[in-house]
């Protein structure tokens, strides 16, 4: 059901075209998205001007029946609409070259999706997304690594990125960030206490990651109160070369 607090409204229907709304206004050239809806992703690609790739992640059995009872009752479902990891790159920006690399069947399954891109004004750039294991900080900084070791033998001699939910945070990790740092030369994360982050390698930062505040994710409702969108704040960074 529909849930109204003083300022802010929880609704249970989808809100595709509200996210599509928000990352269609925000100002980026590539996007990195984790346990999205596998079936928006045509939609935010059109809605975004954008092209790109997927990769399917965890509890996607039946994507039928999954769509339509998330159609149905979005609150109910949850997550389990099932996810994926997606890498939008806006026009006239184009993917030169996509893999993907398994980190983990159990509990879920968790992949890491990479891609090299072509960006007019900027050049080749490499970019990795995954969203690693929850409440697992070793399963997770096993994962993170993995992909960071995967994500720079592939990009060679090209700026990489790795980015998404690590689910690791630097205060409470600390020796995972400097392995990231000394074995790879990615840094610097996003926040003490942040688990969403961008690292880069071999590009000068512009501006350095950090989190929209929460009204920066918010959309208006009809009734005038306020929709927040995801429980995650979105990290955006400026880098160049």
């Amino acid at each position: 059901m529909t849930e109204r607090g003083a300022t802010h409204v929880q609704v249970n229907r989808p809100l595709l075209d509200e996210f599509a709304g928000m990352l269609d206004r925000l100002d980026w050239g590539v996007a990195l998205l984790q346990e999205a809806p596998p079936r928006w992703f045509a939609a935010l690609a059109a809605r975004t001007r954008s092209s790109g790739v997927r990769v399917l992640t965890s509890r996607n059995w039946l994507p039928a029946l999954q769509a339509r009872l998330a159609d149905l009752n979005p609150d109910l479902i949850a997550s389990g609409e099932g996810g994926s990891n997606q890498i939008l790159v806006r026009a006239p920006g184009r993917l030169l070259e996509h893999r993907r690399l398994s980190l983990a069947l159990r509990p879920e399954r968790r992949r890491m999706q990479w891609a090299r891109l072509d960006l007019p004004g900027f050049g080749r750039v490499c970019v990795a997304n995954l969203h690693a294991s929850a409440g697992r900080p070793v399963q997770a900084s096993r994962e993170v690594v993995a992909a960071a070791e995967a994500a720079t033998q592939f990009s060679g001699d090209d700026p990489l990125i790795l980015g998404g939910d690590f689910n690791l945070r630097p205060a409470l990790q600390p020796e995972s960030f400097a392995t990231l740092r000394e074995r790879f030369g990615l840094g610097e994360p996003t926040a003490p206490r942040a688990i969403d982050h961008l690292l880069a390698r071999g590009l000068r930062t512009v501006e350095r990651p950090r989190r929209l505040a929460p009204e920066e994710r918010e959309v208006g409702d009809p009734s005038g109160l306020r929709i927040r969108l995801s429980d995650h704040a979105p990290v955006v960074a400026e880098f160049v070369r």
